[in-house]
């Protein structure tokens, strides 16, 4: 699937079947994540929520690392996938992120995040995760969702 097959596509959740990412998703509806990723995810071997993409020219800054707000960007949406379990389906907002720059990511690197839901009673869920480039950590992040209902 190419990022203009996908923008503003309908439908939610997509399954890839070829590729490098064969065996993972991806928000086809999201049109600002395919833009910036895209990005996909998928369970592991232990059952826990991993999201990835992988690290191009597009995504680097002046200095030839990955910018900040890519990181950034990335961690909201993986906050939402690691969630997802105690969204229970529903919507949310991000209310809150926050990070912390640990190293630097280049070109070509798969870049991995990981995370838990440390509270998810409510209608306020509270998550926290790590971004790895090439399993060398570079973002450590946390952050609050709030449940909404569609109108």
């Amino acid at each position: 699937m190419s990022e203009n097959e996908a923008v503003g596509a309908s439908g939610g959740l997509a399954q890839i079947t070829e590729g490098e990412w064969a065996g993972w998703s991806t928000w086809q509806s999201d049109a600002f994540e395919q833009r910036a990723g895209p990005f996909y995810e998928k369970i592991d071997e232990a059952g826990e929520v991993v999201c990835a993409f992988r690290a191009e020219a597009r995504h680097m800054n002046g200095a030839g690392f990955m910018h900040g707000g890519c990181l950034m960007t990335f961690a909201d949406s993986a906050l939402f996938s690691i969630a997802g379990p105690a969204l229970g389906g529903g919507h949310g907002v991000t209310m809150h992120l926050a990070g912390d720059f640990l190293d630097p990511a280049r070109e070509g690197q798969l870049i991995e995040a990981r995370g838990e839901v440390v509270r998810g009673g409510g209608k306020t869920i509270y998550v926290v995760g790590k971004v790895t480039a090439d399993g060398t950590p570079v973002l450590s992040f946390n952050g609050i969702i709030r449940k909404i209902t569609r109108r």
